[in-house]
C-alpha cells in the first residue's frame, strides 16, 4: 500500500494530478482544493496515498495535502452512499474541522454544497459523522517526570518509500523489499526512494 508520495508535478487536469517519483509516473485522484494548491509544473510535491484496489478498477490512489484530509476522506467513504468522488467533493467546500463544526450543528445546508451530495446524502453525513474525530491530534505520552508529551514519531525512511511504491505496483512485498535492499548496499546511504525504486525495477527487469 502506497501511504505517501514525494516527485514532481508532471500533470494536472480536473481530476488528477501525475507525479513523478524516481521516473515512475503515479496517477493521483484529488480534489480541486488539492490540485489548487499544488506546486508549478515541473515542481516538487509531497502528497498523503490512500490506496483502494478493486478487481473491477484495479488500484486508484487517492492524494490528499495532510493526513486530516485523508482521515476525513476514510470517515466520509464508510458512509452508506458516500463514494470517493462525493467525498472529495465535500471537502472541497468544507475543511476537516468545518466539517465537525457542520456535523455539531447540524447543518445539512453547508455539506449539500458540495457536487453530486444532495439533501438527503448530507443529512446523512452530518448525522453519521456527529462525535466522530476527523483530525489527528497528538497521541499523548509521558516523560520520566510525568509530564503528558507528545510521542516521537519516525520519519519514513527513502527504503522504505521505495518498497511502498514498488508493492503499489504489484510486486510482492518480499521481492520489493529484496531488490531495494540490494539497490540500498550498491548506491549507498545517501540514495533516495527515486534512485531506489528506479533500480529495484532494473532488478526485477521492468
Amino acid at each position: 500500500m502506497i501511504g505517501r508520495l514525494r516527485g514532481l508535478v508532471c500533470e494536472v487536469s480536473e481530476e488528477e494530478a501525475l507525479i513523478d517519483v524516481g521516473g515512475v509516473g503515479y496517477v493521483v485522484r484529488c480534489g480541486s482544493r488539492t490540485l489548487g494548491h499544488l506546486p508549478a509544473i515541473g515542481e516538487e510535491t509531497i502528497l498523503h496515498i490512500e490506496t483502494q484496489w478493486s478487481e473491477q478498477q484495479g488500484m486508484k490512489l487517492y492524494g490528499f495535502l495532510g493526513r486530516d484530509e485523508r482521515r476525513a476522506w476514510l470517515v466520509l467513504t464508510a458512509i452508506q452512499g458516500v463514494g470517493p468522488k462525493a467525498a472529495l467533493s465535500v471537502l472541497d467546500v468544507l475543511s476537516p474541522p468545518d466539517l465537525a463544526a457542520a456535523a455539531a450543528r447540524d447543518d445539512k445546508a453547508a455539506v449539500a454544497r458540495a457536487n453530486g451530495v444532495g439533501p438527503k446524502l448530507a443529512q446523512r453525513i452530518v448525522t453519521e459523522l456527529k462525535g466522530k474525530p476527523l483530525t489527528e491530534g497528538p497521541v499523548a505520552g509521558f516523560t520520566a517526570a510525568g509530564v503528558m508529551s507528545a510521542p516521537t514519531i519516525a520519519a519514513p525512511t527513502a527504503t522504505g518509500d521505495a518498497v511502498a511504491a514498488l508493492m503499489g505496483l504489484g510486486v510482492a512485498e518480499a521481492s520489493a523489499r529484496r531488490v531495494v535492499e540490494q539497490a540500498a548496499l550498491r548506491l549507498g546511504e545517501a540514495a533516495d526512494a527515486g534512485a531506489l525504486i528506479k533500480a529495484g525495477l532494473q532488478e526485477l527487469g521492468r
